[in-house]
């Protein structure tokens, strides 16, 4: 798929109807600090991502900065919704001039399986962000690389569906997001400046970024 902000390939996974894909994108009206910290504020997402059910931090390493998230998301009719459980991991690299965000899944005794949702027990997603300049200024390329097992053999029209309609729309959702955090008319959390502040001072430091709608609690996600 070529479209004019980003490009989208697929490959098969090999022994399964699975397949991994990729993403090449690119914006010039957003910086990457704000595409980078729209991505990780679960509770930002709820508000612009109607697909979510639950989006919440269960758990979280100071020291590391792992966190886990429970996740859950409705698929298109006549599907039952799914729920994922991973861990994520972000950094930034000031001397490479990158970002990067990965996510796997995992089990976690906090949130156990129920009957309201299908859990998806395999899931990757990685991205890095590069800068054509700093991390304040407009203008970034971005690399994901994304797979999961939905528990289901989709019909070639579901897949057809979530890659040439589903996935444009995510992304033009999260590109309108990062330019409504990028005006201020909501408020963020800085998980850029956090990473940079001392393991005693991580969660401390986490202070909303502008906007009087700013929200408490939470910390927070992508793409997933």
């Amino acid at each position: 798929m070529d479209k004019k902000s980003f490009k989208v390939w697929k490959r098969p996974i090999p022994d399964s109807h699975l397949y991994e894909y990729r993403v090449l994108g690119s914006y010039n009206d957003v910086t990457p600090r704000q595409f980078f910290n729209v991505q990780l504020d679960t509770e930002y997402r709820k508000t612009w991502d109607a697909l979510v059910i639950k989006l919440e931090v269960v758990d979280r390493d100071v020291s590391t900065g792992s966190e886990v998230v429970h996740w859950a998301t409705h698929f298109p009719y006549p599907m039952y919704s799914r729920d994922y459980v991973y861990v994520r991991r972000y950094d930034v690299d000031p001397e490479n001039n990158l970002m990067v965000l990965v996510s796997r899944a995992v089990q976690h005794p906090r949130v156990p399986e129920t009957q309201e949702f299908v859990r998806v027990h395999s899931y990757e997603s990685k991205m890095v962000i590069r800068p054509h300049k700093s991390f304040d200024e407009n203008g970034f390329d971005y690399l994901l690389t994304y797979s999961d097992d939905p528990q289901t053999a989709f019909p070639r029209y579901c897949v057809n569906w979530m890659v040439s309609s589903g996935m444009p729309d995510f992304l033009e959702k999260l590109h309108s997001a990062t330019l409504r955090a990028k005006n201020l008319e909501v408020g963020i959390f800085d998980y850029a400046s956090v990473i940079k502040s001392s393991d005693a001072n991580r969660q401390s430091s986490q202070e909303r970024l502008g906007g009087e709608k700013s929200h408490k609690g939470g910390s927070g996600q992508i793409y997933a």
